[in-house]
């Protein structure tokens, strides 16, 4: 008995040391012939980008592999075509997936729907900003619910529906658009009482929002 408790206990210690040790993001090495979810997610993510305007099929073709050259070639990295570690690397950084593209929408509505277009948009851009600065998480949903980072995730607004122009703006936003001038901040001069975030150095004006480095 005693056995095999030790057993047990020696398979729980290393799966848990196998768990510790997995990376956070595992994609599969995609390309050409490949098929799956994974491809789905790249197509996604590269026509969000405009650089493939196919239909999304899952399947890993010559059309696919064109638009991964041509990120790569975007981004400086080597354009072989296959989508390995360091192109989803820099695919999580300039590029957001289905449910990424549906948080950022969420957050725009929830933040700025009252705002000018590229009042909304700039919002996005903050996001996008966020994500590339080294500074905050690396990935959408780490700089959305960052506590403290959004009010309206404080108070709930970010469930609200977003509507199409939420998705729209987050979409110019994911394209590179940034009216905010590589902004990592925005407050409303209005209500903004922190002395911290008035020190910041100030990019643009849009609407009811400061933006700010």
């Amino acid at each position: 008995m005693k056995r095999l408790r030790m057993l047990i206990f020696l398979c729980v210690l290393v799966a848990g040391a196998m768990a510790a040790g997995a990376p956070a993001h595992a994609e599969a090495v995609l390309k050409y012939g490949s098929s799956g979810d994974y491809v789905w997610d790249l197509q996604y993510r590269l026509k969000t980008l405009s650089l493939f305007d196919q239909e999304m099929t899952g399947y890993f073709g010559s059309h696919t592999r064109q638009a991964v050259v041509k990120f790569q070639r975007k981004y400086g990295l080597q354009a072989d075509g296959v989508v390995g570690p360091a192109t989803w690397k820099a695919l999580r950084r300039h590029s957001l997936n289905k449910s990424e593209m549906d948080i950022m929408a969420r957050i725009i509505y929830g933040e700025a729907r009252g705002e000018p277009y590229k009042g909304q948009v700039a919002v996005g851009a903050v996001v996008m900003n966020r994500i590339r600065s080294g500074q905050f998480p690396d990935t959408i949903r780490g700089v959305v619910f960052q506590p403290g980072a959004f009010t309206a995730v404080d108070d709930g607004q970010y469930w609200l529906t977003p509507n199409a122009t939420a998705y729209k703006a987050a979409l110019d936003a994911v394209r590179g658009w940034d009216p905010t001038y590589g902004a990592l901040y925005y407050f409303n001069p209005k209500t903004a009482t922190s002395k911290w975030i008035w020190s910041r150095q100030q990019t643009v004006t849009i609407g009811n929002h400061i933006f700010a480095r």
